[in-house]
């Protein structure tokens, strides 16, 4: 039975909830991770969409992609690795077969993209941001670039930067970009997309890991390593946003790693970020997104919050 509809917690004579956060107005600021609420719909029983700020669909690519090999999903003691090999419809199917039902979700619909080449990335997103019912894009840049020997774009500043600077020239709506932790600067990466043009960073992406079955001998993940998600990373997490948000650069920032809770969400916004997606906890729970919003509101109330604002970067130090 498909939930009713549910009024944003701004609605209802509590603090207010919204925010504006990369060129969106989001009526409260919890989002879902893009790779954990397939393209929305999967959810559409189990929570009201229209209770979340927005959702962040699968990343789509140019063409469709099969995706890795299985095993491609483990459980880590903190969390879970995963290889998916970033499995998707590709763009036409995308339009054709699950943009119809977002254009009637409710909430905000940032759509998630990459690709393998500059050309793909540009050519996707532009493609994209003229799609009718897409409110924004983020760029996952935590691809290989087949051209420079498999280099993620994500991990050198000046590649970063003209790929943003690439696309921000096509796509007129607002751009997002989703940031690698594997790196040993993040301020780094995050000044090159606020000077090439993005509107918000998403901060983090998985951090690399792997597990070994002792047992076996072997690896759990089919492709040996995979991506790290869940509570374990939330540390590396809050330390980047806070870092980013500390270097005074300008651009909002999305936090993303380990939400499990309105807490640890309102932390987020304590270390700078605007909104946060929540992830792995969707697995586990696929209404916690819905409980998050909730319990941020709770927050707000208790302790004397009226507008989120109020908190975002209010860290004391």
């Amino acid at each position: 039975m498909t939930p009713a509809p549910a009024m944003p917690a701004s609605g209802n004579g509590g603090p207010s909830l919204a925010i504006r956060c990369g060129g969106i107005d989001f009526h409260n600021p919890v989002l879902t991770a893009s790779g954990t609420f397939g393209y929305g719909k999967e959810f559409a029983g189990l929570l009201p969409l229209a209770s979340l700020g927005g959702l962040v669909t699968k990343g789509i690519s140019p063409n469709p992609r099969f995706g890795n090999p299985a095993p491609r999903i483990c459980e880590t003691a903190a969390g879970m690795l995963n290889s998916i090999g970033l499995e998707n419809v590709g763009l036409e199917g995308f339009a054709a077969e699950k943009l119809p039902f977002l254009r009637t979700c409710g909430t905000k619909v940032l759509v998630n993209f990459f690709g393998t080449t500059f050309d793909e990335y540009v050519e996707c997103g532009q493609r994209l941001g003229q799609l009718e019912g897409v409110d924004g894009l983020e760029m996952n840049v935590s691809c290989p670039n087949i051209k420079a020997g498999g280099i993620e774009f994500g991990r050198d500043p000046r590649v970063l930067g003209e790929l943003v600077r690439a696309c921000r020239n096509v796509i007129a709506k607002p751009l997002w970009v989703k940031l690698t932790p594997n790196t040993s600067d993040i301020v780094l990466l995050a000044r090159a997309c606020a000077e090439n043009g993005a509107d918000a960073v998403s901060v983090i992406n998985t951090i690399g890991g792997m597990a070994i079955d002792a047992h076996t001998r072997r690896p759990r993940l089919a492709t040996v390593f995979g991506g790290l998600s869940g509570p374990a990373i939330k540390p590396v997490a809050l330390r980047m946003v806070y870092q980013i948000h500390r270097a005074g650069l300008g651009i909002p920032i999305c936090g993303i790693g380990g939400i499990q809770s309105g807490i640890d969400a309102v932390e987020f916004f304590l270390a700078g970020a605007s909104t946060v997606q929540v992830g792995t906890q969707n697995f586990i729970d696929p209404a916690s997104s819905e409980r998050v919003v909730r319990e941020v509101e709770d927050f707000c109330r208790a302790n004397g919050v009226t507008d989120l604002r109020e908190i975002v970067g209010g860290l004391v130090v």
